[in-house]
């Protein structure tokens, strides 16, 4: 450590909080002294606040006047290069560095001393009495059989009363543990034989770890068809950097994919890794933050935020199924965690594996560009082929009107019946209707808060709006005409194709898989257990079924809407829907009985359509990246979104006319401006909201052109103004 890293006994220094202040605050240094990246305890007018020591203080303030930092916390200190990453992701994403370090700190308790806890784990005996509550909170103990779990937490996670978690630990079959709050993890065995690799694996595996043993920074992009084994392959990279005594990070874009993959982890390495997502507990999150500063936790999987997490020495990032659009935070701090990911690996000479059978546009013109490798993976493991896919023209079907599954479509699904196999039918659309109308006088049934219409769900029995959440019965009277009994559903969700799948196929076992339909990760995984053993001869789902789930006797995958996503004007929907559909598709088929996939479509001359089932992937980026280079937009050009909200439209409008009229420092650097309009859904939970799009060329300092353009205007009232760096959406 150098002498201008430590701080001695009242020495000024610079500190950075979680606070909304935008700048470093001054402070003495403590009694023994601190260094730069220490963790801190600071007063803060009455408050003490969470804070990191960030350099020498600036020297501007009184020293007279300077109160001293509280205490040094009993944790890892921020790294350098952590700072550094925070700086730099900040800087790009035009995020204050309060907010950055926000998320560089959720973590629960984190101030607080260490200390013991009573926790919970099996006991030896069975409960004299066995009821649907205490069967709940065993089910739980035996799922997680690794984890200690305090009362509260398991009376959570099972949903029970706390009186139930006491019956059961004086019945014995719970026993009470005292144990540090904070645990190493499980030592996982790189050594430990995997999965035997087929030739195409163990050359893609071999050129993985070949990165990880340079110890120095790398992005490969691995492409791999649906059912070729990227996750074996990039597990050998995973054990590589173990070997290397570096840590390593996965990254999954959703939370029902983690318990499936947590079992390929504990199968390969002998011990389960540590977990950072939503579904984890307070306690748990605590634990992992802990530990991975002080290298006692060696493999995370996470969702996008575990990249802010304090690695001690991360030597691997794997972004799975890389393209997903899961991975940009929409709220908040505006970040794609993919592109967050290469920045990291960055400044920790690590290595980023970009796993994705159809990678994103920015990844594949990377990879084309040299900036990436590429090792492909171009078959299906095993005995498994990839399905035969065609497309089912619905102008030439005869199908009943509110009726959307296609006499071919129908007649597949029954043959599949007849074998034993299971058919899949993907809809793109939650809930009965996305509409409901009134017969008599043509009015929508809107969110009293949004600017959008409301989704019946029939499973709840009411209308939601999926921009806020705001429910309500489904009316009998028209809110707007007063007629009873002419209120109807149109269009179909995925709940009212399930009432026709039944109708056609009233001997069926039918699965609906939504998101919404589950209340917990944990009955989302059970029921997609179920599935995967057969327990169902029709599954329907939304996006969530085309994201790496294994059905072994599902052979017949039909997309009832090909066309739903092609629809309106963003820049990538023909990019997204190529991508579903393929990931959908990619579902049939992967045991040993072959796969089929029927698309139903109005335009089976679209160009996304033809690429879909004509397999020529190479051939539709290249033709997608031969429009997006003539337009001048991402990856060949830059976007930044502007939105502006508040509960006053004419004040929005306004500050938007204000900002389109003063764009000097855009125009400087050739960036154009467009707009202000209404957003695409105009008003969000009572909010108004307003967008503009700056479009400039690759090479633009955008960043400091933006600044520079906004700086000037101050936010009055409830307005607000926030920037999106490369935006995903345009809602």
């Amino acid at each position: 450590m150098s002498g201008q890293d430590f701080f001695h006994q009242g020495d000024r220094v610079a500190v950075l909080t979680a606070q909304p202040l935008d700048r470093l605050l001054d402070y003495r240094a403590p009694e023994g002294g601190c260094f730069r990246g220490a963790y801190v305890e600071v007063p803060l007018g009455p408050r003490k606040v969470l804070g990191v020591i960030w350099g020498a203080g600036s020297g501007n303030f009184d020293s007279a006047k300077l109160r001293s930092v509280i205490r040094v916390l009993d944790v890892a200190p921020m790294r350098d290069e952590m700072r550094q990453f925070l700086s730099k992701a900040g800087d790009y994403t035009l995020t204050p560095m309060s907010l950055m370090l926000r998320l560089a700190t959720r973590a629960p308790g984190l101030s607080d001393p260490p200390s013991m806890r009573k926790v919970l784990r099996l006991g030896e005996r069975e409960p004299d009495r066995m009821t649907p509550a205490r069967s709940k909170v065993l089910a739980v103990m035996d799922e997680f059989s690794s984890m200690a779990f305090t009362p509260k937490e398991l009376a959570d996670m099972a949903g029970v009363t706390p009186s139930v978690i006491k019956g059961l630990v004086g019945q014995g079959a719970l026993r009470e543990e005292e144990t540090p709050r904070d645990q190493p993890y499980p030592v996982l065995d790189p050594l430990r034989p995997g999965k035997t690799l087929t030739a195409d694996q163990a050359t893609a595996a071999a050129a993985l770890a070949a990165g990880v043993e340079s110890g120095s920074y790398g992005t490969t992009l691995l492409k791999g068809v649906t059912g070729s084994g990227k996750t074996e392959v990039y597990l050998e990279a995973v054990a590589s950097c173990l070997r290397k005594g570096r840590q390593a990070l996965v990254l999954l874009p959703e939370i029902a994919l983690t318990a499936e993959f947590l079992k390929r982890v504990e199968q390969r390495f002998g011990a389960t890794p540590a977990e950072w997502h939503s579904g984890a507990t307070m306690t748990e999150r605590r634990r992992v933050w802990r530990m991975l500063g002080q290298g006692n936790a060696q493999l995370v999987i996470g969702a996008r935020s575990a990249l802010f997490l304090p690695f001690r020495d991360l030597g691997l990032i794997i972004v799975d199924e890389e393209h997903d659009s899961a991975y940009k935070q929409e709220e908040g701090v505006l970040y794609n965690a993919r592109d967050m990911a290469v920045l990291r690996a960055a400044m920790c000479s690590a290595q980023v594996v970009l796993a994705s059978a159809t990678p994103s546009l920015e990844t594949w013109s990377n990879a084309e560009a040299g900036k990436y490798k590429r090792v492909n993976l171009t078959a299906r493991f095993g005995t498994a082929v990839l399905p035969v896919m065609k497309a089912v023209d619905m102008r030439g079907e005869d199908l009943a009107p509110a009726t959307w599954i296609s006499p071919t479509l129908k007649q597949a699904m029954a043959l599949r019946m007849e074998r034993g196999e299971q058919s899949l039918l993907f809809l793109n659309r939650r809930g009965f209707a996305p509409v409901t109308i009134c017969r008599a006088c043509g009015a929508q049934v809107a969110c009293d808060n949004c600017d959008a219409r409301m989704v019946e769900h029939r499973f709840m029995k009411r209308l939601m709006c999926h921009q806020c959440g705001e429910t309500k019965p489904v009316p009998e009277v028209c809110p707007s005409c007063q007629v009873e009994g002419k209120m109807a559903p149109v269009g179909p969700g995925i709940e009212r194709l399930g009432e026709e799948a039944a109708a056609l196929f009233p001997e069926a076992r039918i699965a609906v898989l939504s998101s919404d339909l589950f209340g917990s990760a944990r009955a989302l995984k059970a029921r997609i257990e179920e599935i995967a053993a057969g327990e169902a001869d029709i599954i329907l789902g939304t996006q969530l079924v085309a994201k790496g789930h294994n059905f072994p006797l599902l052979t017949l995958v039909g997309v009832i809407d090909a066309d739903l996503g092609l629809q309106g004007s963003d820049l990538r929907a023909g990019e997204r829907t190529f991508q579903l559909m393929r990931q959908v598709a990619g579902r049939a088929g992967r045991a040993e009985r072959p796969g089929e996939a029927l698309l139903q479509t109005f335009q089976p001359e679209h160009p996304v359509i033809r690429a879909i089932l004509t397999g020529d992937e190479e051939e539709f980026w290249r033709a997608e990246a031969a429009q997006r280079r003539e337009a001048g937009v991402p990856p060949f050009g830059r976007m930044a979104g502007i939105i502006l909200s508040g509960s006053d439209l004419a004040q929005v409008f306004d500050l938007g006319n204000a900002l389109a009229r003063n764009d000097g420092p855009l125009r400087q650097v050739g960036a154009q401006l467009f707009g202000p309009a209404p957003a695409p859904i105009a008003r969000v939970r009572g909010r108004h909201r307003v967008r503009l799009l700056v479009k400039a060329a690759k090479g633009v300092a955008l960043q400091d052109a933006l600044s520079r353009w906004v700086q000037p205007f101050r936010m009055k009232g409830d307005l607000r103004l926030s920037i999106d760096i490369d935006p995903q959406n345009f809602f």
